[in-house]
């Protein structure tokens, strides 16, 4: 058995022809191996079964010889691939399961019955170049360039990757050729094999932005640092996401995702302060906030799309003021274009905190700081203290919107922000809780926040109208005023709901 540690590139054209010398700038001595012209069909049920284990099947046949290779269910840390991977030579052209050693199947699989019902779902051909390197500190790291296509169902899907895997040696040197070679303008690191592209081009299932945030995975037994861990796993993954759905299908709703899981990211530097020391996180910090300064554009030009959208109820109000949907033109064409952001998520910068985070998050970064505190807060488990930070939130909020006092647009707009953190408090730590009691006690309070996000929009749309001294603009500033009084009278509502909603973490 072997298990890979690797780092996926995604490279453009331009950028293969430079791999080499760049290879060979940084390594102590470079083997260059023959090209290969591989041919590969993955295996599965028509149900998926080995899919559903996240199973892995392959055969791959290069010149005269064949071979069968099982990939069983890794990890992904950030941007780091590790998975077991067993090779057997191909006797056919069919897989044969049961020449495996049975001991590595998951338990309870019916490897028999799959076996049986095997059959190509998808294909990956492609010409790989190889380098074995050596580093000054002697590690041993084989470097892959692969071009070719995955074919599936007619479709046909380009690959264009580079691979580093470490094969001896410091992880750490895997991480310094990562950051060398992410000098590259054209180039980004992947969170998806191909297996993974594969299936959904045979599915039929392209990747698909998420409609929120979503809550963490957690295990009921976890402890704080393992709960922080997959906290900070969660908002690199969700960001790599969104990052490639913006590739496969620009949106302003796909960049607000990439907003919320770099959001995530940084909250739970604060949610978690008790282990992580803020001068573990001092250079992360700073990079996450430039990355937010750079997306910080987003929010308006959501709020403009949408209130000029043909489908909205506003929009017949706010075309006919000329005045005003002059001055949004202006905005939107000030607005970075679809390359803008493509060139953004092709940067160095962008690049290196993603791989900084990763390696902080593999390395365990938060621990060079730790005193005997941090290591008792670290292994105490989360459901002890989930508890206490939740009645915490909910005392503040009681503080924050007392019952019997009534609110103005401006308390909703100052809270935005202190109702957004208590709510992701629940999404980093709300899945040790029953589902159904967590939505029905969140969904007023999701309802108050998503008020702010509308009361912000209409608050924008009423700044556009001012210092405009006609007569047209004043009457939209006018009926700008009345949604937002409107808008205000059902949040109080949600919030006089919100408060009769029994705790769901008690």
């Amino acid at each position: 058995m072997d298990t890979e540690i690797e780092l996926k590139f995604l490279l453009s054209d331009n950028e293969f022809p430079l791999i080499p010398g760049l290879i060979t700038q940084f390594a102590k001595t470079v083997i260059n191996k023959p090209a290969k012209n591989l041919k590969n069909a993955y295996f599965d049920t028509p149900s998926r079964e080995l899919r559903a284990l996240d199973i892995g099947l392959r055969t791959r046949c290069c010149d005269d010889t064949c071979e069968q290779t099982i990939k069983l269910a890794g990890e992904v840390v950030g941007g780091l691939h590790q998975r077991p991977e067993f090779n057997l030579p191909l006797e056919s052209g069919r897989p044969n399961l049961l020449a495996f050693d049975p001991s590595i199947w998951p338990h309870g699989m019916q490897v028999d019955a799959i076996n049986d019902n095997l059959f190509p779902i998808f294909s990956t051909n492609f010409i790989r170049r190889t380098w074995l390197i050596e580093t000054e500190q002697g590690s041993k790291i084989e470097v892959v360039l692969d071009k070719g296509e995955v074919v599936a169902q007619g479709q046909v899907e380009a690959i264009s990757e580079l691979e580093i895997e470490l094969v001896e040696g410091q992880r750490s040197d895997l991480f310094l050729l990562a950051d060398h070679l992410i000098n590259l303008s054209g180039m980004r690191l992947g969170l998806y094999s191909k297996a993974a592209r594969g299936y959904r081009l045979a599915d039929d299932k392209p990747l698909k932005p998420n409609k929120v945030i979503g809550f963490v995975p957690l295990q009921l037994d976890v402890t704080q640092e393992q709960a922080f861990a997959a906290a900070i796993n969660y908002g690199i993954q969700f960001v790599q996401k969104h990052e490639q759905c913006y590739f496969d299908k620009p949106s302003l709703k796909t960049l607000k995702r990439v907003i919320d899981g770099i959001t995530l990211i940084r909250h739970s530097f604060r949610l978690f302060s008790g282990i992580v020391d803020k001068s573990s996180t001092e250079h992360l910090r700073g990079e996450l906030k430039w990355l937010l300064s750079e997306l910080e554009w987003v929010e308006n030009a959501i709020h403009l799309k949408t209130y000029t959208s043909k489908r909205h109820a506003y929009y017949k109000k706010i075309n006919n003021a000329a005045e005003l949907a002059h001055v949004i033109d202006d905005l939107k064409d000030v607005q970075p274009t679809s390359t803008d952001i493509e060139d953004l998520f092709h940067c160095a910068r962008y690049n290196r905190l993603i791989l900084a985070l990763t390696r902080w998050l593999v390395d365990k970064g938060w621990r060079q700081n730790w005193d005997q505190g941090s290591l008792n807060a670290a292994q105490m488990p989360l459901s002890d203290v989930a508890r206490s930070m939740f009645d915490r939130d909910w005392e503040e909020l009681h503080e924050l919107l007392p019952e019997g006092k009534v609110l103005t647009k401006e308390h909703y707009l100052h809270l935005r922000s202190r109702l957004e953190n208590t709510l992701l408090n629940g999404n980093c730590l709300g899945e040790l809780y029953d589902k159904e009691s967590r939505q029905e006690f969140r969904t007023p309070w999701v309802d108050i926040v998503y008020g702010i996000y509308e009361l912000g929009t209409l608050s924008y749309l009423t700044q556009l109208c001012q210092g405009q001294n006609t007569e047209a603009l004043a009457e939209i500033q006018r009926w700008l005023e009345k949604k937002a009084d409107f808008l205000v009278g059902a949040m109080e509502q949600s919030r006089s709901v919100s408060f009769k909603g029994f705790p769901y973490w008690r």
